[in-house]
């Protein structure tokens, strides 16, 4: 079946957005399959900058129909935001398909995020506070609000009062805070029913009769594979599942409809928030302040510096297992240029000396690991320009070559820059 996911294998960051934008020009679909405006996905175009939280990155080619599928939790404010900004600059954003079974973030999904993070002091888990985490925990719960809600009044406010409930008991007896006015709320919810009325669809049979039709469908994740609710550094994770396979839940398809699963990795390593972080580099390295200023390392959407390291290989072979990647596309290589050696994790030591070759799955042995390097050569010269493979120096030739042996797939897009066209296109294997 002609499906192929977008995945990332680090800690996200690693560029998904315009590596979806390049491969979608191929697609018919591009379906966004879990998260929520807490991934932002930057597209630079012809100089043009478009910063995306909710719409998938293929709207920007107009025979591209993007699907914000049932695995999505939508802050229908955000989304009319972002809908408004692609029409100002020239983006026919009708072709949009909303899934009626997606969640709502609802107003005090954000209030407990933000209550519940200060609550937690030095323990917070370090959560953008958009709410993400809450309206998942609704969905789980059985007590969320769907966007087909919004289609009946009635059904919304019956849902509505029923939430309000609990949240506004929690609210002031555990956090003090004032209780939501299910009038307010609902009175702002119904103002953004004539936006995206016509917007909302059965995304799982657009999906499938694409795929039927033998029409390509690209499925676009968020956040990454080692902030997988299930697989991820637990409990600095995200609230849904970013792997491969939660396209099959988030977007309604089986395992056989996939045939190509292209992992992204950055060419050296980034995190944001808390959590373990074996080749962190510490603050203040000169190493890591060069990855921030030349890698731009800060949150699309919160504006974080992006806590940076070398390259683990550790992470990224057990990624690839998780997601069976068929390939990898490198990203920010050219970031690496004025170094004159790099260094790539190759394995973990524990504080006992036991050496790890693979992610251990304890927290407290994850939490306390030394990376075990090897130091590649560097190239020393930029690379920004390079549009063909025997273009790039030795060295960063090299590096690629390692990077795909340790992780068993191999590499079959570079990106050299941060605009479209700065993309080096390697033969794929047999």
């Amino acid at each position: 079946m002609p499906g192929a996911v977008i995945v990332g294998m680090q800690w996200g960051d690693e560029g998904k957005g315009r590596f979806t934008d390049y491969l979608a020009k191929e697609a018919a679909l591009c379906v966004r399959y879990q998260g929520g405006h807490n991934a932002g996905h930057t597209i630079i175009v012809d100089g043009e900058v478009f910063k995306l939280q909710l719409v998938p990155s293929g709207v920007l080619y107009p025979w591209v129909t993007p699907v914000i599928g049932n695995g999505v939790v939508v802050d229908p404010a955000v989304l009319i935001e972002e809908l408004d900004m692609l029409e100002r600059r020239g983006v026919d954003t009708r072709r949009i398909r909303l899934s009626g079974n997606a969640h709502l973030i609802m107003p005090y999904h954000q209030e407990l995020d933000r209550v519940s993070e200060r609550y937690l002091g030095k323990n917070k888990l370090g959560t953008t506070k958009r709410g993400i985490g809450p309206a998942y925990g609704d969905k789980a719960w059985r007590v969320g609000l769907r966007v087909q809600d919004l289609l009946d009044p009635k059904i919304f406010r019956a849902k509505l009062d029923l939430a309000l409930r609990e949240k506004n008991g929690v609210l002031t007896k555990v956090y003090n805070r004032l209780p939501l006015d299910a009038n307010e709320i609902t009175d702002r919810y119904m103002s953004y029913v004539e936006r995206l009325a016509p917007l909302i669809d059965d995304t799982v049979h657009l999906v499938h009769e694409a795929l039927d039709a033998q029409q390509w469908v690209l499925f676009e994740g968020a956040q990454a594979t080692f902030l997988d609710l299930d697989h991820g550094t637990y409990p600095y994770v995200t609230s849904s599942n970013p792997i491969a396979g939660g396209v099959c839940t988030g977007a309604g398809v089986g395992p056989r409809a996939i045939e190509r699963i292209v992992g992204i990795v950055k060419a050296y390593t980034t995190r944001v928030g808390s959590g373990p972080f074996p080749t962190e580099l510490p603050e203040g390295d000169p190493v890591g302040d060069l990855l921030v200023e030349r890698g731009g390392e800060f949150g699309t959407n919160t504006g974080r510096r992006r806590r940076t390291g070398w390259l683990d290989l550790v992470m990224l072979r057990h990624a690839v297992r998780l997601n069976t990647a068929t390939e990898l596309a490198v990203t920010k290589l050219d970031v690496l240029s004025p170094f004159d050696e790099i260094k790539v994790c190759v394995a973990y030591e524990g504080d006992d000396g036991t050496r790890y070759e693979h992610v251990p799955y304890h927290q407290s042995v994850l939490h306390h690991v030394r990376p075990v390097y090897e130091t590649l050569p560097g190239w020393g010269s930029d690379i920004e320009a390079v549009a063909r493979l025997e273009d790039l120096p030795g060295a960063a030739r090299d590096y690629v070559r390692y990077v795909e042996e340790f992780a068993g797939v191999p590499v079959t897009f570079v990106s050299v820059g941060p605009a479209r066209d700065q993309t080096v296109v390697l033969p794929r294997a047999a």
